[in-house]
């Protein structure tokens, strides 16, 4: 009996019809599409949460928290980006595994009756007679032939097809991509801590130069929420320029005089006074000054070394006189010591005689 392989061909071609695009792709799909609506979930939650639109001009601004705390005896201003200080949900999944098994089962089996009954029947008779000298054999035969065949063959055919599938799928919380990490990190630098009532500055308090000489004053301004607003910058009687982040004014300095400029913000009672100081002139007369102490002194030195000169002259006379006198002192006292002895010697020649 020949090979059945219509099982085998079923099987095939079953194994072959398993969905397998939607058994695979499908748990794909669906987790690739769950990772898209977490990072819509992370989009969202930046947009309502830490960021503002201005509604005039569609800007998007951070949201910031702002307090106030105690600061070297003086209220302080602190102005925190809010996505820095609350988690940003970022939930990636890390792993997905799909286990797939297939099973199928094939059997064949072929039953076939077949009843084959052959019957064949022969026969055939005869008689033959033999001298062989003194003996005579006399011999009668008779032949039949029989044929029988009978057959039986049996076929069955079964099949059947299983499969199962296990999907496993791990999520967490996964780090953050590089440019959110640096978009953080920004905001993270920008904390900024101000005066509540804002900060005003200028490049320095006094301003030293020649008559007719021009002084650059540089203000600053920065708001209790920590932005620049040069333009509130003010100098009565003066007129600025904004440069950048900065108000520039030009103040004269007036011979002979130092003259003081009151820089203000408008709307805001923050005050700095500047000077300008005429150095030139100031610095002249301290050397017309000097000059004539110097002369003075001279004078005075003068006068001194003269005084002493004379007074030594004085001195020096009466040591002469001092010493002509002690010199003719002492010559009359040689003389008298001289007449004494002249008048011992001569007692003394009268007495011997």
């Amino acid at each position: 009996m020949a090979i059945d392989i219509t099982p085998s061909q079923v099987a095939t071609n079953a194994l072959q019809a398993l969905p397998f695009g939607n058994i695979i792709g499908g748990p794909l799909k669906a987790c690739i599409e769950a990772q898209a609506m977490a990072a819509k979930t992370s989009w969202n939650f930046i947009q309502e949460v830490g960021l503002n639109t201005d509604p005039q001009t569609g800007e998007k601004k951070t949201v910031n928290v702002s307090f106030q705390f105690i600061k070297d005896g003086r209220v302080a201003q602190l102005n925190v980006p809010l996505l820095t200080i609350v988690p940003i949900p970022y939930i990636a999944i890390q792993t997905i595994d799909i286990n797939f098994k297939a099973n199928i089962n094939a059997s064949a089996s072929n039953s076939k009756v077949e009843n084959e009954s052959t019957s064949i029947d022969a026969g055939v008779a005869g008689s033959a007679s033999l001298n062989l000298g003194i003996f005579k054999v006399n011999a009668d035969f008779h032949a039949n032939y029989s044929s029988k065949k009978d057959s039986t063959a049996t076929q069955d055919s079964k099949y059947s097809v299983e499969y199962t599938m296990d999907v496993a799928v791990k999520a967490g919380q996964d780090s953050m991509p590089a440019g959110l990490a640096k978009v953080l990190e920004l905001l993270g630098n920008s904390l900024d801590v101000c005066d509540p009532s804002g900060t005003l500055e200028v490049n320095t308090l006094e301003f030293k130069g020649a008559p007719g000489d021009k002084a650059m004053l540089i203000a600053t301004y920065k708001n209790r929420d920590g932005l620049f607003e040069p333009a509130k910058i003010q100098v009565p009687g003066q007129t600025g320029t904004v440069d950048g982040d900065n108000m520039i004014f030009q103040l004269p300095i007036e011979e002979g005089k130092t003259t003081s400029y009151m820089v203000g913000v408008s709307g805001i009672s923050k005050k700095a006074i500047v000077k300008t100081v005429d150095t030139y002139t100031d610095q002249k007369n301290r050397e017309l000054a000097r000059i004539e102490r110097e002369q003075k002194d001279k004078e005075r030195l003068d006068s001194m070394q003269k005084e002493i000169a004379d007074r030594r002259q004085k001195l020096d006379e009466q040591h002469q006189q001092e010493l002509l006198a002690s010199q003719e002192r002492v010559r009359e006292l040689e003389k008298k010591q001289a007449q004494e002895e002249e008048e011992e010697k001569a007692k003394k020649e009268q007495a011997s005689k």
